[in-house]
């Protein structure tokens, strides 16, 4: 499955009757929720001895990716657009891989 054959198929359970701005401020709040959720199981395994759990974790990132759909959408934006934009970034900033030097001192790029 293609990125955006995931992007089309999660959507598919999208409330319709949301408007646009609805959907962008329904996938920003799922994000930062969802990504609460995930450092939340990394905690307890961190700070308060819990085995981590994996599968759990791994739901809670399939959570996410379902919410950057539904942001990208709002957006009209496919994610293999959300993706490319990222790692061409990333190539900008890091074009020899990762620095910590370059990390320290790169600026105001976003």
């Amino acid at each position: 499955m293609t990125i955006n054959e995931y992007q089309n198929l999660a959507l598919r359970t999208l409330n319709p009757a949301l408007t646009g701005k609805d959907v962008l401020i329904n996938g920003v709040m799922g994000l930062c929720g969802e990504a609460g959720e995930a450092i939340d199981l990394v905690k307890k395994h961190l700070a308060q001895g819990h085995d981590l759990d994996r599968e759990a974790l791994i739901g809670e990132l399939g959570d996410i990716a379902w919410y950057l759909a539904e942001t990208a959408r709002a957006l009209d934006c496919d994610l293999e657009t959300v993706l490319r934009r990222n790692v061409e970034k990333l190539q900008r900033r890091y074009p020899e891989g990762f620095s910590a030097a370059k990390s320290l001192n790169r600026g105001e790029e976003a």
